[in-house]
């Protein structure tokens, strides 16, 4: 399935889509996607109903609806950098040999096709395409790396927004860094694992006012998926609905000479195969 949440920004309804413009409403069914909608092994639970109204014809054209996040704001976000040998060289570290782990505040989450703004004071922001994980179930103290795809609800799109200036120039943590507003548009949707053959092979691009930035595929992961919630297991609680993004591979604005950065009235496109595409602008600061 690919379950997606449609609405104006904070007044979302759960959906799943048929189709590239129709969709099933499931907002008669479950009151969101969230952490009580995972917990309760939502995604089985809604699959007949899917089927159902389908068959019955009861779908609804997505044309002219707005698409949020795909699912509602998580517990958390956490975040894995340098997860691409490439995308390391072109930043000027080192391999890491373990997961690099950061977090993201969770009211970063907006829709794949918001505004990004940027805030306050950035000089250097940048763009990452990044497949997303969807944690369904609490997960703490896996066993092995093989557990992990049992405690996955499935994947969707981000763009790992940054202000590297925030991020490496001011001291501290990468948080300052990740978490302004907007910096985190997700989906279209939410598709679950069975709707994907290899997770770990998937093409991935990224363009700025039409020009190809990015190109990468998921194969050239350090860390795959499933290595990294055993990883993070180890270490906190992982509650279900929350996000981890996984990395980006090389053509960030920062790994050119001369740097590039996001300006306002900038747009991006981004995808990755099966999991949809987005649009955002870019809007100047508040």
């Amino acid at each position: 399935m690919k379950l997606l949440r449609i609405g104006d920004a904070g007044a979302e309804k759960p959906a799943a889509l048929l189709d590239d413009d129709t969709y099933v409403d499931l907002s008669d069914v479950v009151a969101d996607f969230d952490e009580a909608f995972f917990r309760g092994d939502g995604i089985e639970a809604v699959r007949g109903v899917v089927a159902q109204r389908a068959e019955q014809g009861q779908v609804e054209s997505l044309a002219g609806r707005r698409v949020g996040a795909p699912i509602a704001r998580p517990h958390q976000i956490i975040c894995v950098g340098l997860n691409y040998s490439d995308h390391a060289a072109e930043t000027g570290q080192e391999v890491p040999t373990e997961p690099i782990l950061f977090t993201k505040s969770p009211n970063t989450l907006v829709g794949p096709n918001d505004d990004v703004r940027i805030p306050r004071g950035s000089t250097k922001p940048d763009w990452e395409v990044e497949l997303g994980i969807v944690i369904g179930k609490r997960t703490s103290y896996l066993d092995s790396v093989e557990q992990a795809r049992d405690h996955i609800a499935g994947w969707t799109l981000v763009n790992d927004i940054s202000e590297r200036a925030f991020q490496l120039e001011r001291g501290g943590q990468w948080l300052k860094g990740k978490s302004a507003e907007t910096f985190n548009p997700a989906g279209p949707w939410l598709v679950t694992q069975d709707e994907i053959a290899d997770v770990t092979d998937l093409g991935m691009w990224l363009d700025v006012n039409g020009v190809r930035r990015q190109t990468g595929s998921t194969s050239t992961m350090i860390f795959d998926p499933y290595i990294i919630v055993h990883y993070i297991s180890q270490f906190l609680v992982l509650e279900p609905g929350d996000l981890i993004n996984t990395g980006t591979p090389p053509g960030v604005g920062m790994g050119f000479r001369p740097q590039i950065w996001l300006q306002p009235g900038d747009v991006m496109e981004l995808g990755i195969d099966g999991l949809g595409i987005q649009r955002q602008s870019v809007v100047p600061p508040r």
